[in-house]
């Protein structure tokens, strides 16, 4: 059973006194790709010594690719967990790399029979690395591959019976292809198998020429949290985190969106 874990945010440097002070959080999670097991951040120590689960998130794996996941990555992530005592691993569904070059971005996986194939594999190769479970995120995009053969849902669905992988179900980015591409976030939540949810991720972002960029920059505009409500409606989520990356506001702004969470969390 996934362990219960209330509403958290994402912990960054520069606003670690802030995560320190904010009331009631109930977990965090940290970008695994930014911090060593041997050195821990003093204040991610704090947080420990308080019980407050600490969950390594991962953005470099890239399990949607060809090529097998790097062992290296997979041994900092696993080190990563053990160093936090965390409860699980996440990572992105994604492509990030192929023949030595970095995309840059979380790229959409191509949703065919074949892909689904060789995703299953470095599924499979990342949790038998890994002592804890590992959680996958669906991502934004700014585009789909023409040769998609299922729906994100029927692809993350047949990926996690086929593996036993948890699911980190992030609303904005739903809203994200909702507006970019027209795909409908509650048909999405629907088709979903949002019983294996480990937990959910909210943000907000900002629109540039009638296309939505999750930029985590900015509060988190209503229509994400209606869809946060209808997962709600479906199932009680295990954890909500607000995730915030840059242009930091001030405590009683985070404050404030972590209270628009837990209300919209409240509406069903």
């Amino acid at each position: 059973m996934t362990e219960r874990l209330g509403v958290g945010i994402g912990w960054r440097p520069e606003i670690d006194l802030t995560v320190e002070r904010l009331p009631d959080i109930g977990f965090v999670e940290v970008i695994a790709e930014n911090i060593r097991p041997d050195r821990l951040p003093e204040s991610l120590r704090v947080l420990r010594a308080r019980g407050v689960p600490v969950i390594p998130h991962g953005v470099g794996l890239g399990v949607g690719g060809a090529e097998p996941p790097d062992p290296a990555r997979l041994a900092h992530l696993a080190a990563c967990a053990g160093a936090l005592g965390a409860p699980l691993v996440s990572e992105h569904l994604a492509f990030v790399r192929a023949g030595g070059l970095e995309a840059g971005h979380l790229l959409p996986v191509p949703r065919t029979r074949q892909a689904l194939g060789v995703v299953i594999e470095n599924v499979r190769r990342a949790q038998d690395a890994l002592d804890v479970p590992l959680a996958l995120e669906n991502v934004a995009a700014l585009f789909g591959w023409p040769e998609d053969e299922m729906t994100e849902a029927q692809f993350l669905g047949e990926l996690v019976a086929a593996t036993g992988v948890k699911l980190l179900i992030d609303v904005a980015n739903l809203y994200t292809n909702q507006v970019n591409l027209g795909l409908s976030a509650v048909e999405a939540l629907d088709g979903l198998p949002l019983s294996e949810l480990a937990y959910v991720h909210v943000a907000g972002g900002h629109s540039h020429g009638g296309v939505w960029h999750d930029t985590h920059t900015a509060r988190v505009p209503d229509d994400v949290l209606d869809i946060l409500s209808e997962l709600c409606a479906r199932v009680d989520p295990p954890g909500v985190l607000l995730e915030w990356d840059d242009d930091y506001p001030s405590d009683e702004a985070l404050e404030t969106e972590l209270g628009r969470i837990r209300g919209a969390m409240a509406r069903v």
